[in-house]
């Protein structure tokens, strides 16, 4: 009888060992994924870096009146490599709306939109930014895969004993959720400004491509 209570027990602290074994084993699965899918986001992150340079170089002998939106897309750049994950999107976000600003503005160059090194450089680009869009999707889905799996019980349990938390969204923020409005009255000084103030941006200007304010007022984009 003794004998059979203790094979018993081991079979039950086996049973146990194999069901622990198993969900820590999915955790690392899960969270390998998420690393995986994050890697992807970095290249193509990487590849955007790169490419900004040349589109600015290109830009700036035909965009003579536009130094504060190319000022403004190099800025962004050099944040879109550094930081959280967190961070990273909110760049990416932010750059994302500057290029079609930047783009947008172009359309007023006809020997810009002419050159072929810019449409090249903008193809590429757009073919970037699909990418981005695409490995971002699979990155949240395996984020939320992963805190799911950690959150939810017996996993949220074994989950805290071994380590594992949370892992952040590539997501855009909420104020950034709303349909793009493409407005250049505070970033694209005019042809007379030369220290870069947004004072009199909307001053003896031809109207920039995007919705504009029925009275010229600036202060917000209208809905």
């Amino acid at each position: 009888m003794g004998l059979l209570l203790d094979a018993g027990i081991v079979v039950i602290v086996l049973i146990v060992v194999g069901v622990v074994a198993g969900m820590y084993n999915g955790f690392v699965v899960k969270r390998n994924r998420v690393n995986e899918a994050w890697a992807q986001i970095d290249v193509q992150l990487k590849r955007r870096y790169d490419l900004i340079p040349n589109l600015v170089e290109t830009c700036k002998g035909y965009m003579k009146y536009e130094k504060g939106v190319l000022e403004k897309v190099t800025q962004l750049r050099s944040s879109i490599v550094s930081g959280s994950v967190q961070d990273k999107a909110q760049a990416n976000n932010a750059l994302s709306q500057t290029l079609k600003s930047l783009f947008a503005v172009a359309e007023n160059y006809p020997d810009l939109k002419a050159n072929q090194s810019f449409q090249n450089l903008q193809q590429e680009l757009a073919v970037t930014e699909d990418r981005i869009a695409f490995v971002r999707t699979s990155y949240n889905d395996y984020v939320l895969s992963f805190n799911n799996a950690i959150q939810t019980f017996p996993g949220n349990v074994l989950a805290g004993m071994f380590g594992f938390t949370q892992m952040q969204y590539f997501q855009t923020p909420e104020e950034e959720r709303e349909p793009v409005k493409v407005s250049f009255a505070d970033s694209a000084p005019s042809a007379g400004m030369g220290d870069g103030g947004s004072g009199n941006a909307g001053t003896n200007q031809p109207a920039a491509p995007g919705p504009a304010s029925p009275k010229g007022k600036s202060s917000k984009p209208g809905k």
